[in-house]
């Protein structure tokens, strides 16, 4: 076999996974699978809205699935994991089965389509482009685009992060066919320029120089408050001795007064005894 009937021999087989997948889990919110092979086997992803019904009670409803994959498919010993879809307005599978139950409702096309469109957009996706094709008015067919946003259609970035998805819907006068193309948030186009600003730091003032000047200062201040208080007590202490001084002196003038008035007193009398 050669390499080219390899790859589109595992591209069939991963569309028909996708439609049994679709088929089967349609009232869960189907949003798309992604099929890996290990050296342990094959690693299948089921993206859904709500995964209780996939997994079944008590794993039920998940262990005949991995039989039937293996059986119908021929898958070496798959390994089945449910994923909940988080944004699901941003998925193109639920996006396309939201407008598909639309138009089997009798909705009308346009409405359908802008309803779903203004979804896809209030979520946040960069563009998004649904495309309704068949024998919509009348019996000739023909196409209805409804576009937002920006949605290159070709380039390395559609192929990374676009997703796709296409459904159809049986309707009275045919065919019609459901086409939704989305770009999410998170896609990055080598044309976007980031301008990146250059920061410039400003020189911070030394701080540890100011600290020694501020210390110098402060000893100063601590010494001429400590010269003026030993001038101030120099000074009390000055009159107080002074003071001490002259009461001493007056007190011995007392004494000396007060022997001479005495000795004097005594002459006196002396001198009266004499006289007698």
């Amino acid at each position: 076999m050669s390499v080219v009937k390899h790859f589109i021999e595992d591209s069939v087989k991963k569309a028909k996974i996708n439609e049994f997948l679709r088929n089967e889990f349609e009232r869960a919110g189907y949003g798309g699978v992604d099929i890996t092979k290990t050296p342990l086997g094959t690693h299948i992803v089921v993206y859904t809205m709500r995964p209780g019904m996939v997994i079944g009670r008590g794993g039920e409803t998940i262990r005949q699935l991995a039989e039937d994959l293996g059986e119908k498919f021929q898958l070496p010993n798959p390994q089945i994991s449910v994923a909940e879809i988080e944004i699901p307005e941003l998925n193109a599978h639920v996006i396309a089965a939201r407008v598909a139950s639309a138009l089997k409702r009798g909705v009308h096309y346009r409405r359908a389509g802008f309803w779903a469109l203004n979804r896809v957009m209030e979520a946040g996706a960069l563009g998004a482009e649904i495309i309704i094709s068949g024998k919509l008015r009348t019996d000739r067919a023909r196409y209805e685009k409804f576009r937002a946003g920006y949605l290159p259609k070709s380039g390395d970035p559609v192929r990374k992060y676009s997703k796709r998805s296409e459904l159809h819907v049986q309707m009275k006068p045919g065919v019609l066919g459901v086409k939704v193309r989305i770009m999410p948030p998170n896609a990055t186009f080598p044309d976007q320029v980031k301008i990146i600003e250059k920061v410039v730091k400003e020189e911070a003032e030394p701080v540890e120089t100011s600290e020694p000047a501020e210390t110098a200062e402060t000893t100063e201040v601590t010494e001429t408050i400590e010269t003026t208080e030993t001038v101030e007590t120099s000074k009390t202490t000055e009159p107080t001795e002074a003071s001490e001084t002259s009461e001493a002196a007056e007190t011995t003038e007392v004494t000396e007064t007060t022997e001479t008035t005495e000795t004097k007193t005594e002459e006196t009398e002396e001198t009266k005894e004499t006289k007698k």
